[in-house]
């Protein structure tokens, strides 16, 4: 493994300082499943498990290694094993609420250079899902690319392409078709050596596909989609980081039905930022954009500047991101609680 082709920066080098007089050396996880890991390290490719003082320390979910971490192991080279000791800064990390009725934060992909949203052309097609995803891209550091798949079952491209263009300004879109290649070489720009996409969608999306028509191989299982909604079921069951012949590497994740916020203020400040612009002119700063007066929102609206749908779709997100910044606010208390019970225990010792 040439650490440099897999995304290892100059950055990387000087955090790894700290760690040159130890016995470990660097490694990117590329496979979870169970808390055991698959990491690429120099030393070839290593079945790792967390260190107890690690699995101590940790406090919440975000604080194990994920796909996409770089890690310092210890390797027992000779058994193909080694110890997670620790995880490197992130530069980038998209997560989401996990599922359920708990506001416990779910990693989906980290150290992304690129978010690629793949959205089928099919009945799944929706807009105000992409508009999440692109939110929550924002939120994690990482740059969200729009990809409309299965454009070889579409008769009108061109009208969805537009709905997305006025959903996410700004954002690149791209639609294609993994079965016939069409449009596939729109992606070579993200997939340059040393960089890492994550592949972000529902079920049934094209994910999967995407991934083997990149790698040239079959990778990850491919299911047909049901007929009724075209949705598909979780094919891929796990998250796994692949690499091209060039370098680049590429995350390919579950399907996920629901994408619910974390809180996010600054995702919600690039992904509207066309409100944000607008609000700016209304003559009160504290302008509600209901009926006050001399509001430059409304008046935007009123001529179709503005799409009246966009408009309540930014304002429900801002509902729903008031809620989840109370619960996340509510779990951080008892996670701080958590942390100082352990730090008691250990000194204790």
């Amino acid at each position: 493994m040439n650490n440099n082709q897999f995304g290892w920066t100059n950055e990387r080098q000087e955090e790894w300082k700290q760690y040159q007089t130890t016995e470990w050396i660097p490694g990117r996880v590329i496979l979870e499943h169970k808390r055991m890991y698959r990491v690429m390290t120099s030393a070839g490719e290593l079945l790792s498990e967390v260190s107890g003082k690690l699995d101590f320390e940790a406090i919440d979910r975000v604080d194990y290694p994920a796909v996409g971490d770089w890690v310092a192991v210890s390797a027992r080279v000779d058994e193909g094993k080694a110890i997670i000791h620790k995880v490197l800064n992130r530069t980038s990390q998209f997560s989401r609420k996990a599922a359920g009725g708990t506001y416990e934060e779910q990693l989906v992909a980290v150290n992304v250079d690129t978010l690629i949203i793949v959205t089928a052309l099919t009945k799944d097609f929706n807009p105000r899902r992409i508009e999440r995803y692109v939110l929550l891209a924002y939120e994690s550091g990482t740059s969200p690319v729009v990809v409309l798949s299965k454009l070889d079952l579409c008769s009108d491209p061109e009208s969805s392409v537009q709905e997305v263009t006025a959903a996410c300004p700004g954002v690149p879109i791209h639609a294609l078709s993994s079965v016939t290649g069409e449009g596939m070489d729109q992606l070579s720009v993200y997939l340059t050596e040393g960089r890492t996409v994550a592949l972000l969608g529902s079920s049934g999306a094209g994910k999967s596909s995407i991934t083997n028509a990149l790698m040239d191989e079959q990778v990850q299982k491919v299911n047909e989609t049901r007929v009724t909604d075209d949705r598909g079921k979780h094919t891929t069951t796990h998250r796994e980081l692949f690499w091209l012949p060039n370098g680049a590497g590429i995350i390919d994740t579950p399907g996920m039905r629901e994408i619910q916020l974390l809180g996010a203020d600054v995702g919600i400040e690039q992904s509207y930022e066309d409100i944000y612009k607008l609000a700016e002119a209304c003559r009160f700063n504290d302008c509600q954009h209901k009926q006050e007066p001399g509001c430059r929102v409304q008046e935007a609206i009123e001529t179709g500047e503005l799409s009246e749908q966009r408009f309540r779709g930014y304002l429900k997100l801002l509902r729903e991101q008031a809620y989840a910044q109370r619960q996340v606010d509510k779990r951080a208390m008892i996670q701080e609680k958590k942390r100082w019970k352990k730090i008691t225990k250990s000194s204790r010792r």
